[in-house]
């Protein structure tokens, strides 16, 4: 029927499978010559699917040599974050965030007495004429926003109900509580700092003496993915 090599090859197949003993060829031999009369054949759904998968995993890993960059960026993200939602389970708590002014011995009291055990108060004793008394309230304000799991409070001396306790001699002063008990006083704190400071020099200061926890996560990075977590 046809003619040149492949023809012949092709009628010899196909004469061969019509004229061998039917009975007895085994039955693996017969699907071998049926395979060789029809080596063209369309593949069955098995082997579809198989084809299908292979193709489909190479395609995929591709991608993933073409995307290399693209999933570096992406992994970067999610890593952050993983960290955020971390840091958030793990930052349980109340959260203040300002510098709160007591109005009356019985408000000091209240603050440090009905506070979780876990939480750190830090009071800042003033009077409104001494200067550097005003300097340090700013920067309890900064660092109240720095350090939102740190109670920060302000009271007069005259408000106290021990105003004769806290002179201008010894003003400003800052005591420090946790678990309703006093760890750290330090009276005349301007002494211990520049004459003129901020809310880094008073963070340094505090930090010196192990009372400010860690700071809070700052978030992901630019969107160029840049920086990192703080």
């Amino acid at each position: 029927m046809n003619t040149g090599p492949k023809g012949v090859i092709h009628d010899w197949r196909k004469f061969k499978l019509v004229s061998e003993d039917q009975e007895a060829v085994p039955a693996n031999r017969k699907e071998i010559l049926r395979q060789m009369s029809s080596p063209y054949k369309s593949p069955s759904k098995e082997e579809k699917d198989t084809r299908e998968k292979f193709t489909r995993k190479m395609s995929m890993q591709e991608y993933e040599l073409t995307q290399d960059k693209e999933d570096e960026n992406c992994l970067q993200k999610y890593r952050k974050q993983c960290m955020q939602d971390m840091h958030q389970k793990l930052s349980f708590g109340p959260k203040y965030g300002c510098l709160y002014d007591l109005k009356s011995g019985n408000e000091f009291l209240e603050a440090i007495e009905k506070e979780r055990k876990s939480t750190t108060v830090i009071v800042h004793i003033f009077s409104d004429d001494i200067k550097p008394c005003e300097a340090l309230n700013n920067c309890l304000t900064c660092l109240a926003l720095e350090y939102p799991t740190v109670k920060f409070c302000k009271i007069k001396s005259a408000d106290t109900g021990a105003g004769e306790r806290f002179s201008r001699e010894v003003l400003p002063t800052i005591l420090v509580y946790k678990a309703g008990e006093l760890i750290s006083n330090f009276i005349n704190v301007s002494e211990n700092l520049n004459e003129e400071f901020f809310a880094g020099d008073v963070e340094a200061f505090l930090n010196e003496y192990g009372l400010l926890p860690e700071r809070e996560i700052q978030g992901i990075a630019c969107e160029d993915g840049e920086g990192d977590i703080e």
